[in-house]
């Protein structure tokens, strides 16, 4: 199996071998694979998915299953914890409140280090080792700090991760330090960190894995592989999920376009990403139809999406003309109520993910999305990714956000009668 790597702005092409990540450019590469002897990919892939060989991420993995269109390596070399092959959810309550009858969440939460990041660190760790990397480096709001801090552990690299100082959710800031990452808290918002991360990886030699990796991008494709595999292969009319460095964007556009290419789906869902009201340069640049390219300075109380000029901009662009995708926001208070919603209904997320049903029910009630369409809200994180901001929710504490269905502690006296008065 061979793949090259290609500019989508120059279209410079690089052989596999090198272990370059942007070009010459400065323009974003994508992993370009030979798909003509893929053709019989869909029995491989339903039989791996049958099978179990302990120890064997082929197998294991929800990434490693697609190999052949991730990253065409010897199992041996493949850093795995296993990720993936993360939950389909119905509820009818969320049913109800969105307003969506089929409405299903594909929970990218429940990965090992609780998001959607270790399908792209897998890869992406993989062939930073491949390539001889000394050290791996990223910028984060704490999710991707998290990832490569664990699957930088499990490789024997050294991590460096460069965070805003006070802008990181503490559960996410406690699992890099405990994975043993270098955390640099860099006093400015998460642009000026990316600014600087990207700038120390090329005069220092750091293998830089955030987003604007490809092979970080192709173990993100994974989350569209496996959903439509789950669906028996017949994708939905929707996939809405959260856009923060937008990633994920360009990621299931490439996804799905690599799926229709091999005939593995007779069509295309539409993808609609969703910004929060106070990180929003990506809706901005769609309401000017892409003419132009939007920067905020980024603040929203979805830390995961607090991002004001997202790098991988081009390929969402090109993802959301493949598929007439949109563009949404929603405003903290929805993320909020929404991530009320979620959580009560038994399955539970982080605020950033909680932006996918409330961008889901918004265009519901602007009839965008009919209540008979079949939807998949892509939920990025788990709960106990940012307990701090759940704990304000439901005591009222938090500034600016009315917490419209908060389930309050009650103090009681170490009584029965007390119980019965609460009960």
């Amino acid at each position: 199996m061979s793949y090259l790597l290609k500019c989508i702005e120059c279209g410079a092409e690089f052989p596999q071998g090198e272990g370059r990540t942007e070009c010459d450019c400065g323009g974003l590469l994508d992993v370009v694979h030979d798909l003509s002897p893929l053709a019989a990919l869909r029995e491989l892939f339903d039989r791996r998915l049958r099978s179990w060989e302990p120890g064997n991420p082929i197998f294991q993995s929800g990434v490693w299953r697609f190999r052949e269109l991730v990253l065409p390596v010897e199992e041996t070399h493949i850093l795995s914890r296993p990720e993936g092959n993360t939950p389909l959810y119905r509820s009818r309550r969320l049913s109800q409140w969105t307003g969506v009858e089929d409405l299903i969440l594909k929970h990218e939460g429940e990965n090992p280090t609780g998001s959607f990041k270790d399908r792209g660190m897998t890869v992406g760790v993989t062939h930073a080792r491949l390539s001889g990397a000394k050290a791996v480096a990223c910028a984060s709001t704490g999710n991707t700090a998290a990832s490569l801090a664990a699957y930088a552990a499990l490789a024997g690299l050294p991590a460096i991760v460069f965070v805003p100082q006070g802008k990181v959710a503490l559960g996410k800031l406690a699992q890099a330090l405990a994975y043993g990452a270098i955390t640099l808290e860099v006093k400015g918002d998460f642009d000026s960190a990316m600014a600087l991360v990207r700038k120390s990886s090329r005069e220092l030699g750091l293998y830089l894995l955030n987003s604007v990796n490809p092979f970080r991008i192709e173990g993100q494709k994974t989350i569209v592989f496996e959903l439509v595999q789950q669906l028996s292969w017949e994708p939905p009319d929707w996939i809405v999920f959260p856009a923060g460095n937008l990633g994920n964007t360009g990621a299931f556009g490439k996804a799905l376009a690599e799926l229709a290419e091999l005939g593995l789906i007779g069509r295309l869902p539409r993808l609609a990403a969703v910004q929060a009201q106070g990180a929003n340069p990506f809706f901005r640049s769609f309401l000017a139809g892409f003419s132009r390219r939007e920067r905020v300075e980024a603040n929203t109380i979805a830390t995961a999406i607090r991002i004001g000029d997202p790098v991988s901009y081009p390929r969402a662009v090109r993802a959301l003309k493949l598929t007439d995708g949109l563009v949404v926001e929603v405003s903290d208070q929805e993320i909020m109520d929404a991530k009320a919603q979620v959580d009560a209904a038994g399955i539970g997320c982080e605020p950033a993910s909680a932006a996918a049903v409330a961008g889901t029910r918004k265009l519901a009630r602007q009839g965008i999305i009919n209540r008979g369409e079949q939807v998949v809200a892509i939920l990025t994180g788990n709960l106990l990714k940012d307990p701090q901001t759940t704990l304000a929710y439901h005591q009222g504490k938090l500034e600016g956000i009315k917490s419209t269905y908060a389930n309050r502690p009650r103090a009681i006296e170490p009584t029965l009668e007390a119980v019965k008065e609460v009960l």
